[in-house]
């Protein structure tokens, strides 16, 4: 495909990049691209005359799913809604040259781009083997070529199958080398649970050998979703991610893969410095009659050479960056979903950024994202 956003960008031509965007897929995405025998099992988009809106039919799930909130930002309060038609959400959730227009409208010179979470929940969820693969694979060619309008402002993060390492492997080698691909999105660990195994490790050398992150967006889960009930919005960004880090911890994965790179997508960071001390005296404590734990560095040492964090609104972290690490922390806005202040981010930058000094704007702006992603390279 040529267009003008094939040239590439240099490194000085990057300001800001939301290191946590979304698309809005369309309905026939996996129904347009898997063979015949899955295609009353995949995700598929249907008008739910109850709702007046779109909805998505997911396999195993009782209720449509909306997406309205997944595609609201910029809209006033009051016209907000769950349920909505498709046809009216704006065109940059599934359209690149749309979606570039939106950025250069709230000053985004670059995103990194993740499914809608409970079309990546289906697909991590998924018990069939075949059917899982089936999903994956034409979600992630339909991303690549997504982002592959443009390779110097998107970041195309490939999901990771999860039936096994072999699987999770040759889909990793299947997606290296397309353009924009920066990172691969892990739902659970290779071997279908949410515990690690040492057969794992396979992906984990792949990614370190490609130089790309491995990404887990808010949380890790295999079980199917449902419809939004939580009287408390958002609480899972609170909860995995602490849990999540010290199991990857202890298992040893950075003791055998010291360069290997995990982003913590939309979970913020203020909470970060709280963990490292905490896991580190509980640590120290326990070592003397656990030895069959023991680590080469303290736990803290790996959350701050192995682990970033990006944040949405988070003044509380950016205050004590320092105590986090100022290279681990990176903006986002999570466009379209109803978190982002799209278009005008910048106010909440700003509000945000007081006292901040312009090295460590930088960083946490874009140059973390620049050298996690390879932006500008």
């Amino acid at each position: 495909m040529s267009n003008d956003n094939q040239k590439t960008r240099s490194a000085n031509e990057y300001h800001l990049i939301n290191a946590d965007g979304h698309y809005t897929e369309p309905g026939d995405l996996f129904t347009s691209r898997v063979e015949k025998q899955f295609l009353d099992r995949v995700p598929r988009m249907e008008y739910i005359p109850e709702q007046k809106g779109d909805g998505w039919i997911l396999d195993g799930v009782a209720s449509p799913i909306s997406f309205g909130m997944n595609a609201c930002a910029g809209l006033p309060p009051a016209e907000q809604t769950s349920w909505c038609r498709f046809e009216d959400i704006r065109a940059g959730g599934y359209d690149p040259q749309a979606r570039l227009n939106e950025m250069d409208a709230d000053s985004v010179d670059a995103e990194v781009l993740y499914p809608t979470p409970r079309l990546s929940m289906a697909m991590f969820a998924q018990k069939d083997p075949a059917l899982h693969l089936a999903m994956v694979r034409a979600w992630n060619d339909w991303m690549a070529e997504y982002v592959a309008y443009a390779p110097d402002r998107f970041a195309g993060i490939p999901v990771i199958p999860n039936h096994g390492p072999e699987m999770a492997c040759a889909e990793i080698d299947r997606m290296l080398g397309k353009p924009a691909i920066r990172g691969f999105l892990m739902g659970c660990y290779a071997n279908g649970t949410m515990a690690p195994a040492p057969e794992d490790d396979a992906v984990y050398a792949r990614l370190v050998e490609a130089g790309l992150p491995l990404n887990i967006h808010v949380a890790m889960t295999n079980v199917m979703p449902g419809v939004h009930k939580s009287t408390l919005p958002g609480w899972g960004r609170f909860f995995d991610a602490p849990n999540r880090m010290v199991q990857m911890i202890f298992a040893g994965i950075f003791d055998r893969f010291p360069e290997l790179q995990v982003v913590f997508a939309e979970t913020d960071c203020g909470w970060v410095p709280y963990v490292m001390e905490q896991v580190d005296n509980n640590y120290n404590r326990i070592l003397p009659t656990r030895p069959d734990i023991k680590l080469q560095g303290l736990p803290s040492e790996y959350i701050a050479r192995n682990f970033n964090f990006t944040y949405m609104t988070d003044s509380f972290g950016i205050r004590n960056r320092d105590s986090i690490g100022v290279d681990n922390i990176l903006w986002c806005s999570d466009y379209p979903h109803i978190s982002a202040d799209w278009p005008f981010s910048w106010k909440t930058i700003q509000a945000s950024m007081s006292g901040v000094t312009q090295a460590d704007r930088h960083a946490i702006l874009c140059g973390n994202a620049m050298r996690l992603y390879g932006f500008g390279k």
